[in-house]
């Protein structure tokens, strides 16, 4: 074990692919350098510019590149920068990355990751603040993880490296900081498990990515007045785990749903559905509002869901 941020775990457990699979390779904007948020500083060193390549500035070129490199045999990891740049290369991804093996038969594999930085961060308005994960998780033939912690970042980065199919990888520029034992040299974890966050027996809260840790918070809180509240944080969006769910519900009795993304459409709503549907208990989803997020602070505290909001939710599911 060692104590590392979110930011190095997920720095490790690449280096440890890239040492163990001489096919695996990163290519994105200024990774020579660092990238923009210091996840492959140094990288560059060890692995040199054909294994850490920079690339043009064209988010489409990059995600193509990086699809065509994955049919022919290698095992690339695509960096975004921001998930709101992804955007730009979404037909390379969803129309040829996502559909490939199915329309040929099986014949073509896409073993490639998109490392998308997600999430509201500093300031940093409309066009670098969204979470956009349910676009992903609505489509067939790719697969959707958001870790929440730095072990999850370690050990789900290097099972997404392994997995032949491609791969949204979603890390919250918020957690990038976030410091905790990590399981260095440890088997990847496995795509489509869920992580029970908190035990408890009056509700559950389903989560996942930076709000899993704001609603610990607000688990505690909610403990102070009496009541217990388990989380599961989903991990892997798609697949999910709906059996842990649904086990958890049944005995809780009651789901709130937690994602900072827009409530509107959400991938909450899914899981919601998947409850109602499968054991009939009062389901309710906290999610962001249908607002571009502002620059400005006050206004992008708005958005912003915290620990109180999420207690507020709870207590209104009591009244």
């Amino acid at each position: 074990m060692a104590e590392l941020t979110y930011l190095d775990a997920g720095k490790a457990a690449l280096a440890e692919e890239m040492r163990r699979d001489s096919t695996v390779w990163a290519l994105g904007e200024d990774l020579g350098r660092g990238g923009v948020f210091g996840q492959y500083r140094g990288m560059i060193d060890e692995f040199g510019p054909d294994r850490i390549a920079d690339t043009p500035i064209s988010e489409a070129t990059i995600m193509g590149a990086a699809v065509g490199a994955a049919l022919v045999g290698t095992r690339p990891v695509v960096e975004m920068r921001f998930s709101d740049f992804a955007l730009c290369a979404v037909d390379e991804l969803v129309n040829q990355a996502a559909k490939n093996r199915y329309m040929f038969g099986g014949q073509g594999r896409v073993p490639m990751v998109v490392r998308q930085p997600m999430g509201m961060w500093r300031s940093s308005a409309a066009q670098h603040s969204q979470s956009l994960e349910n676009w992903y998780v609505h489509v067939p033939g790719l697969v959707v993880i958001a870790p929440s912690t730095p072990d999850d970042n370690y050990g789900l980065l290097k099972a997404a490296i392994r997995c032949d199919d491609p791969v949204v990888y979603l890390e919250h520029k918020d957690l990038w900081p976030a410091a905790d034992e990590v399981s260095v040299g440890a088997e990847p974890h496995e795509i489509g498990k869920a992580r029970l966050a908190r035990a408890g027996s009056d509700l559950t809260i389903v989560t996942w990515s930076k709000m899993t840790q704001v609603c610990v918070v607000a688990a505690e809180k909610l403990s102070a007045n009496g009541i217990d509240a388990e989380i599961v944080d989903l991990r892997s969006l798609w697949p999910w785990d709906k059996e842990m769910v649904l086990e958890s519900a049944g005995r809780t009795g009651r789901v709130l749903v937690v994602h900072e993304a827009v409530q509107v459409g959400g991938f909450g709503a899914e899981i919601a559905a998947t409850v109602a549907e499968e054991i009939g208990i009062p389901v309710r989803r906290l999610g962001g509002p249908r607002i571009p997020v502002a620059y400005s602070p006050p206004l992008e505290d708005m958005f912003r869901i915290g620990a109180d909001d999420i207690v507020d939710a709870i207590e209104k599911m009591n009244a």
